[in-house]
């Protein structure tokens, strides 16, 4: 008890010394955190689960997104991503368009063009929907190759998932390793060799597919974002991670219970490292979404103190349900409230002053 309290006192001098240093509404780092298919249920379980407490409820701000596509009422994760990512509606299954197949330039690849670093860290393939809608310009979602190819156009400091497949024994014969290697980036293909790289750029292709479950993978998205975070931070311009928990969705569409909790549990572990080094920094937003509900999931049931909880899932698809957004650091309060997805990246870009 004590130690929550001081957590939360702690938080409030940050934002304290944050007002007074004029940094209240220009944060130098952006950390954006989404949690596939999480919605406000999937939250509950896993708080539950863990005796009644997350992480995220260190954030001082709290909203909702509504989701729906330029083409459809329930989305899917590249119309969702590319919502969050470059602040328009498209069609489902495009990636880093308009619904005119016009390319969007994503708010990492604005940061960019303000001198800033920039990442991505993912538990899944690196061409998957959330993180391509990042770095890539395609019509379809399921063209991996050529959204692997996107990674070589795209100015991008550190991304670190799986997807190694489609780099390399790829249809063209192009090889994306050796390619990604001319253009200066360390290549490392599992995490002991991610967390030996202390400089420079990072291509952490870290599984040939998809990176596994997390009793597999174990604490890859925490230590990857921890890694990320401290290779990004040396750039005295600051700063743009997206850092997304991608099976939370799988899970879900699963209707497994206890694999829906554990991914949630995990990507609230890495909450944790990232509201922990916000802190210290006191000049980084975070932003935690998601970028749709996922099993029209009801917490039927549950005991804090026996950390058990009931779960009903209604569906094995999307649903249309509003998803909740945390925000925590300066200009926090601005992702408070009732939004249109395509909102986060539009405030994010007017505190840096992007047009």
């Amino acid at each position: 008890m004590l130690y929550n309290y001081l957590k939360r006192l702690s938080i409030v001098f940050i934002l304290c010394l944050s007002v007074l240093n004029g940094n209240a509404q220009t944060p130098k780092n952006i950390i954006f955190m989404i949690g596939d298919g999480m919605g406000l249920a999937h939250i509950y379980a896993a708080m539950t689960a863990n005796g009644g407490h997350l992480n995220i409820e260190q954030c001082t701000y709290t909203g909702l997104t509504k989701t729906y596509s330029a083409s459809h009422y329930i989305t899917e994760s590249a119309a969702a991503g590319t919502a969050l990512a470059c602040g328009v509606k498209t069609k489902n299954n495009m990636v880093g368009m308009s619904p005119d197949t016009v390319a969007v330039p994503s708010i990492l690849v604005l940061a960019a063009e303000k001198e800033k670093s920039t990442g991505l860290v993912a538990v899944c393939s690196v061409t998957h929907a959330t993180p391509a809608a990042f770095v890539a310009h395609q019509d379809h979602r399921g063209k991996d190759e050529a959204i692997a190819a996107d990674y070589l156009k795209a100015p991008i400091d550190v991304f670190i998932g799986g997807g190694l497949k489609h780099f390399q024994n790829r249809s063209d014969n192009r090889d994306l390793v050796k390619e990604l290697k001319e253009k200066g980036y360390t290549v490392a293909l599992n995490m002991d060799e991610v967390k030996k790289v202390k400089s420079g750029k990072l291509a952490g292709l870290v599984a040939n597919d998809h990176p596994g479950g997390v009793e597999e993978r174990k604490n890859m998205l925490a230590e990857a974002s921890l890694a990320a975070i401290n290779l990004l931070n040396q750039n005295e311009n600051g700063f743009f991670l997206m850092i997304e928990g991608s099976q939370i969705d799988w899970a879900a569409h699963n209707n497994n219970s206890s694999w829906t909790i554990s991914e949630t549990l995990d990507f609230d572990q890495t909450i944790g490292v990232v509201l922990d080094f916000a802190r210290r920094d006191g000049n980084t937003l975070v932003v935690i979404a998601a970028d749709h509900e996922t099993g029209g999931l009801t917490v039927m049931n549950g005991d804090f103190k026996k950390k058990s909880v009931e779960l009903k899932f209604n569906s094995p698809d999307h649903t249309g349900m509003m998803v909740p957004v945390y925000s925590f650091g300066p200009g926090a309060e601005k992702f408070s409230g009732i939004q249109e997805n395509i909102d986060i990246p539009h405030k994010m870009k007017k505190m840096w002053g992007i047009k």
